[in-house]
């Protein structure tokens, strides 16, 4: 680590004016829970960091009439606390209290979980049921933004370039009939790396659903939406039939894993069983 440059920009004009200038050798660094490990191991080495750890316009949580608003930079520990995301994104505030432990929370930022692009993201699920929007400066300044569902590309993988800096996360607020269900099964209660987890957003009318979004973490090489769940499940009325086509389906729709923590094939089974858990729980 020794080898390596540290610049801490003090306002964002800065920050992407040293992006620009360090474009090739440049990584972003907030919380730092998974880029410190990763380079005391030698996995990663990071020419120059940039710390955007203070940065008050990457940082805080904004409500603006049905628009919320969460800077990159905002640690996991203010969004589990906010009492904004607990009223209107419950499915956010309880992943992001179920993140790693206090310390980690402490942290950790929602931009870092999202960049390290781990299949098992605790923010992933939920912000993708939310379809939530990435928000992305580049090192000239220019801003663009990318669906949260077209962000991850692969393991380990996403939209974001070299130079570039995730600013912030929006997403539109959930209409109040819309009812929402997350799960994340780990090893132990506390402090767990996620071994499958789902997020889900249902809306229910007229005794069917009108709309539904379903996301899961660990189940595949990154968090995903499952689309081809989504459109079985529109238009149609919970039942037994139902689920377990949801059951047969969610088997192509998945690509787990066998690691320490669990099998593909317990995997899949405990995907099938948290899905059927939390749609019967938003239905009824």
């Amino acid at each position: 680590m020794e080898n390596t440059e540290y610049l801490k920009p003090s306002d964002i004009k800065e920050l992407l004016l040293l992006m620009a200038e360090n474009k090739d050798r440049a990584t972003v660094i907030a919380g730092g829970t998974n880029l410190i490990p990763e380079m005391r191991n030698g996995v990663r080495r990071p020419q120059v960091l940039v710390d955007v750890s203070d940065l008050q316009e990457l940082t805080g949580i904004r409500l603006d009439k049905d628009r919320l608003t969460i800077g990159a930079a905002t640690t996991i520990a203010a969004i589990a606390a906010s009492p904004v995301i607990r009223e209107h994104v419950p499915i956010l505030s309880k992943a992001t209290g179920e993140l790693g432990n206090p310390l980690t929370r402490n942290r950790a930022t929602i931009g870092g979980n999202l960049a390290n692009a781990s299949p098992c993201a605790d923010t992933a699920p939920p912000l993708l049921a939310l379809e939530a929007t990435v928000h992305i400066a580049d090192a000239g300044g220019k801003e663009r933004t990318v669906p949260m569902d077209k962000f991850f590309m692969g393991y380990k993988l996403t939209r974001l370039g070299r130079g570039d800096v995730m600013t912030r996360i929006t997403l539109s607020l959930p209409y109040r009939k819309v009812k929402g269900g997350h799960t994340k099964l780990g090893l132990r209660k506390a402090a767990s790396i996620c071994v499958a987890s789902v997020a889900l957003m249902l809306l229910k009318e007229n005794g069917h659903i009108a709309k539904v979004r379903i996301a899961f973490g660990s189940v595949a090489p990154q968090p995903i939406r499952a689309y081809a769940l989504e459109a079985l499940l529109e238009g149609k009325t919970i039942s037994d039939a139902l689920l377990s086509e949801c059951n047969a389906l969610l088997k192509r729709e998945i690509a787990p894993i066998s690691d320490i923590r669990g099998t593909e094939s317990y995997r899949q089974a405990a995907a099938g069983a948290i899905l059927r858990r939390n749609l019967l729980q938003a239905w009824s």
